[in-house]
Order: C-alpha cells, then sequence, then structure tokens
C-alpha cells in the first residue's frame, strides 16, 4: 500500500512539475497568457459583425467559460459573432488549443476590429472547410489561400494547390490531426503589409504574405462563430490561448 502511494505522489509530482517547466518555458519565450480559464476577463463579445441572424438581434453569439476553456454557440439559430480581447495587437503571434465539434464554421482573427475585419487564420471546421489556411475578413474575401480541404468526415482531407503544399499525407491526417481532442493551432503575424505564417500541431501549414496596405496596423485577437443555419447544440472551444508581442525591423 505504502509503494502505491509513493508511486502515486511521484506521478503527481511529475505532472505538476512538468506543467511548470512547460510555464515556464512559455514565460522565458515571451509568452503572456489571454485566457485565464475561469472568466472572460480581458475579452469582450462583439455583436457588430455581420453574423447576426436579424437586424433585431445583434448579441455575437453565445460565449461562455466551461471547463476551463472558452465556448462559443450561436444563440439563437442563425445568430453569431466574435468574443475578442480588450487589448490591441500589432506585430504578434498568438498560439491556442481547438477542441471543436466538426459542423461550426469559426475562425482566428488577427488585428480584428470590433466589426470583425481581420486578417483570419481559417477554423472552418466543416465538410468543405479547412484549418489554418488564410482569409481576408471583411476584405473581400482576398486572400482565400488553403492547402486543402475538408471532406464529408473529419478524418477525410482533399489537398489543394497553395503558396505552401500540403504538409502531411491525407492517409496520415487522422493520425495527425486528433478530432475530439485538444490539437494546438498558432498564426504569426507582422510588418504591413503583413506577413502572415500559420501551424497546426507545429508543422507549418500556410505562409502568406501581402503586397499592399489594407488594413490597420494593430487590432484585437478575436474567435468566430459564423452565422447562418443552426449551430445552437454545436459548439467552438478554445483554451490555454497565449500571446508574445514581436519586435520587427522597421
Amino acid at each position: 500500500m505504502r509503494t502505491h502511494r509513493s508511486r502515486f505522489a511521484g506521478l503527481a509530482f511529475a505532472i505538476i512539475w512538468t506543467a511548470n517547466v512547460a510555464v515556464a518555458q512559455e514565460s522565458r519565450e515571451g509568452f503572456i497568457t489571454l485566457f485565464d480559464g475561469k472568466t472572460l476577463a480581458g475579452w469582450h463579445v462583439g455583436s457588430k459583425t455581420g453574423h447576426s441572424a436579424t437586424s433585431d438581434h445583434k448579441s455575437g453569439g453565445r460565449w461562455v467559460v466551461e471547463d476551463g476553456a472558452i465556448v462559443g454557440s450561436q444563440d439563437i439559430p442563425g445568430n453569431g459573432g466574435i468574443v475578442i480581447t480588450d487589448e490591441q495587437f500589432g506585430d504578434f503571434e498568438v498560439v491556442l488549443e481547438m477542441n471543436n465539434d466538426f459542423g461550426p464554421d469559426s475562425g482566428l482573427f488577427l488585428r480584428s476590429t470590433e466589426d470583425g475585419k481581420a486578417w483570419q487564420a481559417m477554423i472552418d471546421y466543416h465538410a468543405g472547410g479547412n484549418l489554418m489556411g488564410i482569409y481576408g475578413e471583411g476584405l473581400g474575401g482576398n486572400p482565400h489561400v488553403r492547402n486543402f480541404s475538408f471532406g464529408e468526415k473529419v478524418t477525410e482531407i482533399h489537398p489543394q494547390e497553395a503558396p505552401v503544399p500540403l504538409p502531411v499525407l491525407p492517409e496520415s491526417w487522422p493520425s495527425f490531426w486528433r478530432h475530439g481532442q485538444w490539437n494546438e493551432l498558432r498564426a504569426r503575424i507582422v510588418g504591413n503589409p503583413p506577413a502572415i505564417t500559420t501551424w497546426i500541431n507545429g508543422v507549418k501549414f500556410m505562409e502568406w504574405t501581402e503586397k499592399e496596405k489594407r488594413h490597420s496596423d494593430t487590432g484585437g485577437i478575436a474567435l468566430q462563430v459564423h452565422g447562418g443555419g443552426d449551430f445552437t447544440k454545436q459548439f467552438v472551444r478554445y483554451r490555454s490561448i497565449r500571446v508574445k508581442k514581436l519586435t520587427t525591423q522597421k
């Protein structure tokens, strides 16, 4: 019995030590936490996007904290919006963990305005959608670059031509991307015109450099629940959201 307790105590210590090392490493690398895991402190819901169901209902969707994650959904059928940081950012790298239902259309907005104009790292987690392609949200849909699209199932992807070729084999996708578990998404934006890079689970998926200045130098970091359809019972989930402010050479 004493041996079991000893092993349990050792395991618990190892888990705590590993977590502390990860936090310390992240701190040394300059990342700061954007989400405390308990409240939406530092964030607010944006209801000025074009994702409202009607002109009379502009709540911005439903955003709550559950089990240490920001959970978003439509509050009534067709009604979405964004949750956006209070702080504005310029050049930065943002990383988060995602565990969404396969169906809702979401997105990670970079330098977002209150009405949702942004460079979007795509989280279109549905049939025909894509992860970590780059899209000009509210910027005329330009750019729109992706190196794969989902089939009818989350385990099925189809390569597409893009500036960065698909870095994983389609048949390897079900083991690379672990549906129903937490996966890491990361995006970096620097300069204006910006250079944008995205990663999935540590693997670079997309790069794009704009040729002209079309958006502001700074903005919020936002998460989206798309309008349209009925996604009141399907959810997007994000946790461990961190940002590193970058200083670039002018």
